[in-house]
């Protein structure tokens, strides 16, 4: 795991988001600092509020701008971890984004037992929505 894919918003849309609202690249992918965590992620979240979120709508206190990776929560699997709370084999929900890869201080994670219900119900019927 060098790289790391990611969806980034090109432009704000105008109206309905379209294919030229966004784009993707290829980095290298996070290492974790001190207090920290990687996770690589299984699910990704595409709420409606997201609309709201690339037109800059204070609402949501999330600032995004064009060229930043789009925001989004995610179930992800912890790989690598210098947080005392987390372990590599954790399943967690995070707002890791539209990328594979991401690094987290765990404000606002969630762990997951995936023996109680299937992982991507925590982004469902389980989740936020």
């Amino acid at each position: 795991m060098t790289t790391n894919r990611r969806v980034l918003l090109a432009r704000v849309p105008r109206g309905l988001p379209v294919p030229d609202d966004f784009a993707q690249d290829t980095v290298e992918a996070p290492a974790p600092g001190p207090g920290q965590f990687l996770s690589r992620t299984l699910w990704l979240s595409l709420d409606p509020y997201l609309r709201n979120v690339m037109k800059g709508h204070p609402l949501y206190g999330v600032a995004l701008r064009p060229g930043d990776p789009m925001f989004g929560e995610t179930v992800a699997q912890v790989l690598e971890s210098r947080h005392a709370d987390f372990s590599p084999g954790d399943f967690v929900v995070v707002k890791n984004g539209w990328q594979e890869y991401a690094v987290s201080d765990g404000q606002g994670v969630r762990r997951l037992d995936p023996g109680l219900a299937p992982l991507s119900s925590a982004l469902g019927v389980l989740g936020m929505p």
